[in-house]
């Protein structure tokens, strides 16, 4: 069985605005100020939150992610869907036909998004080089194992995303995380 060890990132709520939003929610022509580079190579935590509403309640102080997006994501656990009184429906990044929608509000105004709430769905992000080496494609599965002897998580049906921009990273929702006493920074065995 063929193994390499890959970073946790472990990924809190979050959102990625589209510039429209941006306009609308911290006023026009604003921009994103990056506080913090993340795993990924060029994305990054800015220094921008809102506060997110939904039918039962809100959570405030969410951190939008950078750069900007052609659509508006807003990513949660199944621990925050039923705070705000939405369903969670768990999919991969950028699918949202068919997503609930929620409100943002920001220092400036109000955004009701129709659709775009997703808990993101586990996946590794690997770099074309690492994936051909481990012999694995774009969009295809794997398992990953913790070593902790304390509490062993196996992660399984984990997407794989591949490209030239990507570095290799797991990506859980913190309540997966939680589940398994794991933190970012990690490393895992990815099994094919």
């Amino acid at each position: 069985m063929k193994e390499m060890k890959v970073q946790l990132g472990v990924s809190n709520r979050h959102l990625h605005l589209s510039k429209e939003d941006m306009d609308v929610l911290f006023g026009t022509g604003s921009e994103l100020h990056n506080i913090k580079d993340l795993g990924q190579p060029g994305q990054y935590a800015c220094e921008e939150i809102v506060t997110i509403e939904g039918p039962k309640g809100s959570i405030g102080r969410v951190r939008v992610l950078g750069p900007f997006r052609s659509a508006t994501q807003v990513e949660i656990s199944v621990t925050d869907s039923f705070k705000l009184g939405i369903a969670p429906v768990v999919r991969d990044s950028g699918k949202l036909d068919g997503t609930p929608g929620i409100k943002l509000i920001g220092p400036e105004g109000e955004v009701t998004l129709e659709q775009g709430v997703i808990v993101a769905a586990r996946h590794v992000h690997l770099h074309t080089s690492e994936a051909q080496e481990f012999g694995v494609g774009d969009k295809q599965h794997v398992t990953l194992i913790t070593e902790d002897e304390t509490r062993p998580m196996v992660y399984g049906n984990v997407l794989v995303r591949v490209s030239d921009n990507y570095a290799a990273e797991l990506h859980l929702d913190v309540d997966e995380a939680n589940a398994g006493l794991l933190k970012t920074g990690l490393m895992l065995n990815l099994r094919k």
